[in-house]
């Protein structure tokens, strides 16, 4: 028998499914993968968040005088962009009000997409985050922005997309 949270469950995987599925067969979907993992021996957060270089892009033009293409930009022009737009479109809160602040680690580039490395430090004794995560839900209505969180043991997935830009991650 399925009770709502049953399909809940069901409807998200669905929903990571497809988007895995329409993100491999084309970029007509909007979406980006964070995981997040809780590192207990440094006290932090570890973060990779894969972004299509295109949406990347256009989400770092804006506002910009001339479009941003970050195959023409060296790493210390780039860095600063991505900081902006990391600390504009992912919020991670061990008390509310109180944004944890964010340092980037690294980038990495594939054929279509990059993944950007970031993390930050986590209160000693804390069980769980909140996340506001808003990443180009200003430029797509479509946009999805799937999380992946693996902390003591345990896995959880969330879907934030636009009207659900807020949740809490618990281990």
């Amino acid at each position: 028998m399925f009770s709502f949270s049953s399909f809940r469950r069901i409807g998200l995987v669905a929903a990571l499914l497809l988007a895995a599925h329409v993100v491999a067969w084309a970029h007509a979907y909007h979406a980006s993968i964070l995981e997040v993992r809780f590192n207990p021996g440094k006290q932090r957060l570890e973060m990779a968040l894969k972004i299509f270089i295109d949406d990347l892009e256009q989400s770092l033009s804006v506002g910009k005088p001339t479009p941003v293409r970050t195959d023409q930009l060296a790493r210390a022009q780039l860095d600063p962009l991505l900081m902006e737009l990391l600390r504009r479109s992912v919020q991670f809160s061990a008390r509310p009000g109180q944004a944890l602040p964010l340092t980037l680690v690294g980038l990495q580039k594939e054929k279509d997409s990059y993944w950007v490395y970031f993390t930050a430090p986590m209160p000693a004794a804390a069980t769980s985050v909140s996340l506001r995560h808003q990443l180009l839900l200003d430029l797509f209505p479509d946009q999805m922005n799937i999380v992946n969180l693996e902390a003591k043991g345990q896995k959880q997935s969330l879907l934030f997309r636009d009207g659900e830009t807020q949740q809490q991650l618990k281990w």
